[in-house]
């Protein structure tokens, strides 16, 4: 960060900048919730046992392209992991 943009930053106050990055911040709020939103959808459809991924999009009317991202950040963190496959897919379940 350059010397002039340090100084802008340390002379706006904390409201000042809250006020020009509104719309910043809105949409990163709505994001997450979609985020929550989803994550909850996901593991509520995985608590009623294992599914794969065109099962759960179809059951939360998502695109699968979608569910994976969602299924595979929620497998890195251990949060589900891979059953048996049915078919050529993989089922997937919550870690309990």
């Amino acid at each position: 960060m350059d010397d002039k943009k340090k100084e802008y930053l340390a002379s706006m106050d904390l409201k000042t900048l809250r006020q020009e990055r509104k719309e910043s911040i809105d949409r990163v709020r709505e994001n997450l919730k979609d985020q929550n939103r989803i994550i909850k959808s996901i593991r509520d459809a995985l608590d009623q046992g294992s599914r794969t991924i065109p099962d759960l999009a179809q059951a939360l009317s998502m695109e699968t392209d979608t569910v994976l991202i969602y299924v595979s950040t929620l497998k890195k963190y251990g949060i589900i992991g891979e059953s048996s496959k049915d078919g050529d897919y993989f089922t997937y379940q919550l870690v309990k």
